[in-house]
């Protein structure tokens, strides 16, 4: 990606797209498997996400930095298994290899009618002690009916 894309704020967009599509899929197995219903707030949202990275990547980040309004979170990850083998050169500094993260987590809430935004505040791979990633409630969606089922 890095190669056919002309900078690293594009391959970062690119790596946040293919995670948006695994989360869309990995909604499905998740709730499969927890046989969990829908969330009733977004710290509830936030708990159930948690388990996800203990299910999905083995390790179980805390959800911190709550804002006054609860309407914007963080989860903290002392280890981050996609950065364990990764290291970024000096002219790929800028690249957001976590955006993956991000992606998973705005597709998978996509699906169950949760629009968000979630972006990457600090990173292992750059120098951090932690990976930090934020999330952000932006609305509810509406249950979308399919044509003709009124």
């Amino acid at each position: 990606m890095v190669k056919d894309a002309e900078n690293t704020d594009d391959v970062s967009k690119q790596l946040e797209r293919i995670g948006y599509n695994m989360g869309v899929r990995l909604i499905e197995d998740f709730l499969a498997k927890t046989g969990t219903g829908r969330c009733m707030d977004l710290k509830d949202t936030a708990d159930k996400i948690q388990s996800a990275f203990r299910m999905y990547l083995g390790v179980q980040p805390n959800v911190a930095n709550w804002t006054p309004a609860g309407d914007e979170f963080s989860f903290i990850l002392d280890s981050n298994p996609l950065t364990d083998l990764v290291e970024l050169p000096d002219d790929l500094r800028s690249l957001k290899y976590c955006n993956i993260i991000c992606g998973v987590i705005r597709g998978a809430l996509e699906m169950v009618q949760l629009d968000v935004q979630s972006w990457i505040v600090q990173d292992q791979l750059k120098g951090d002690q932690n990976t930090e990633i934020r999330v952000k409630f932006i609305r509810r969606l509406e249950d979308a009916m399919p044509a003709g089922e009124d």
